[in-house]
C-alpha cells in the first residue's frame, strides 16, 4: 500500500539508515491519514495525503491541532 500511496519504488535513497528512517516516517503518515475521521469525503488515501499537503487547515485537523 505504501508504494501506491507514496511511490516508494521510485526513491533512490540508499545511504546509511536513511531508507529505514523514511520508511518509518511514511508508515506513521499513512496510519495518520488512514485514521483521519475529520473529512467525510470518499476519496483515496493518495488524495487525502495531497489535500493535507496543500491545505494547512486540513493538515492541522488531521493532526488534532487547534489554531490559535
Amino acid at each position: 500500500m505504501l508504494d501506491v500511496c507514496f511511490g516508494e519504488d521510485g526513491y533512490m535513497v540508499r545511504k546509511d539508515c536513511t531508507p529505514q528512517n523514511l520508511s518509518l516516517l511514511k508508515k506513521i503518515v499513512f496510519k495518520l491519514i488512514r485514521a483521519d475521521t475529520t473529512d467525510n469525503l470518499k476519496i483515496s488515501l493518495r488524495q487525502k495525503r495531497k489535500r493535507a499537503a496543500w491545505d494547512d487547515d486540513i493538515r492541522m485537523n488531521m493532526l488534532g491541532i487547534k489554531p490559535l
